[in-house]
């Protein structure tokens, strides 16, 4: 890989981790248009830029998250939260711990990536029937927004998408559904970064990817990935999110008739 390369890969992680379209999807698509052979690591090590850019937007509610926590405050509002993403992080854990192995081994073509996109625009667009009745989450809605986080593992299933439709499935507001959604994603995040740079700690060396590499595909990543999540949260407060539905089954389609004329 290649300072160009990782710049290229970096922009897309960018602009697809937060928009309702796959970054892992995309960037195996990339990756093998590319001839290139990346570790899983690097992909998850693109996701450190992301994870930025969602600590910075969201600063001053994980501020508050985080006093409430020291002082055992779960009560307030965003004390609530702690419990409901403590629950919301387990479903994912455990997929992770257990089917993360056999989805990197079996979703490494064209043809079960295009079939992957083509569900995640049906619950995209499905989204679009949601009624926004309540503004508070129970526990086990929670579970059900984790264990769609923890499916969002497969390349072409969006995590953003999968967690924030789900959500206003379950007739959650969509401030609420957006807030949550990406506050869930910080611990998912951080543990797939360390259960991976456990797992496969020197294998960057091993096939060449430097730190040059890993910098500038970080930095892309973090200024793209800033725009995608204003972008997105002007597509849901304007209620067009289920449109991404449209891309990623033009996508898949796409994806499909690569793979039956032997791509």
């Amino acid at each position: 890989m290649d300072p160009i390369q990782a710049i290229l890969l970096g922009f897309i992680q960018g602009v697809t981790e937060w928009l309702p379209v796959s970054s892992t999807g995309h960037l195996r698509i990339t990756e093998q248009v590319l001839g290139l052979t990346v570790p899983l690591l690097f992909d998850v090590t693109l996701h450190v830029g992301a994870l930025a850019v969602i600590l910075l937007f969201f600063r001053k509610d994980i501020k508050i998250i985080l006093t409430a926590l020291v002082k055992g405050d779960f009560k307030s509002e965003n004390g609530k939260l702690i419990p409901l993403i403590i629950v919301g992080t387990m479903p994912t854990a455990l997929i992770g711990a257990f089917f993360s192995n056999a989805i990197e081994a079996y979703f490494n073509n064209f043809l079960p990536i295009a079939g992957a996109f083509v569900v995640c625009g049906i619950t995209l667009y499905s989204s679009r029937v949601g009624n926004e009745r309540k503004e508070n989450m129970t526990s086990m809605e929670a579970l059900a927004i984790g264990a769609a986080q923890g499916i969002a593992l497969i390349p072409g299933i969006s995590r953003s998408g999968m967690t924030i439709a789900i959500a206003l499935l379950l007739g959650i507001s969509r401030e609420k559904a957006f807030k949550f959604s990406f506050l869930l994603s910080v611990p998912a995040v951080i543990g797939a970064l360390g259960l991976t740079l456990y797992e496969q700690h020197g294998t960057l060396t091993l096939v060449g990817v430097g730190l040059t590499e890993i910098f500038v595909g970080i930095a892309v990543s973090l200024v793209v990935s800033y725009f995608a999540l204003k972008l997105l949260w002007k597509a849901l407060a304007g209620k067009k999110f289920h449109l991404f539905a449209f891309y990623c089954w033009l996508l898949g389609a796409v994806l499909l008739a690569l793979s039956f004329s032997g791509f």
